[in-house]
């Protein structure tokens, strides 16, 4: 028993930092298979729900490409050509104003409104799954709690602060 006693047990982790930042990341990697097998269905990637997530709410409004890429909820490497995609299919729409050619703004038209409509029931029931076990005053303070670790992270006039 002794032996068993003066044993070096290996640690998991190197700091509690380390434990909670792996802890977050396997979090997001279970909630996002979900969500990816949702989004699936309708050929789209959780990147491209948001933006139009974005442009609904902006409605009637267009959003200036900037403005939007500042809005997501994570970076985005291609704005672009994740923009492309839902232009081919129809879901939004770019426009340049005669003022300044130079920003292009952006639509949700209402394909994409449509989809978006579609796509609520079964999104809701993905984070009932996802977080439904949760108690609401669970899930205000684990919102309070994420809010408090990315502060410091933000950038200056993210929407995130």
């Amino acid at each position: 028993m002794k032996a068993f006693r003066n044993q070096q047990v290996p640690r998991r982790f190197d700091s509690i930092e380390q434990e909670a930042y792996l802890s977050l990341w396997r979090t997001y990697d279970r909630l996002r298979a979900l969500e990816d097998d949702l989004f699936a269905q309708w050929d789209l990637t959780a990147q491209q729900y948001n933006v139009l997530r974005l442009l609904k709410s902006e409605q009637p409004e267009p959003l200036p490409t900037l403005s939007l890429v500042a809005k997501l909820v994570s970076r985005a490497p291609d704005v672009t050509r994740m923009l492309d995609k839902l232009e081919r299919r129809k879901l939004i729409a770019r426009s340049k104003r005669k003022i300044d050619r130079r920003t292009v703004f952006i639509n949700i038209t209402t394909a994409g409104l449509s989809l978006l409509e579609e796509i609520s029931g079964p999104l809701r029931d993905c984070h009932e799954m996802q977080l439904g076990h949760l108690t609401g005053a669970e899930l205000k303070t684990l919102v309070q709690l994420l809010h408090t670790v990315r502060q410091p992270h933000e950038p200056p006039g993210s929407p995130w602060r």
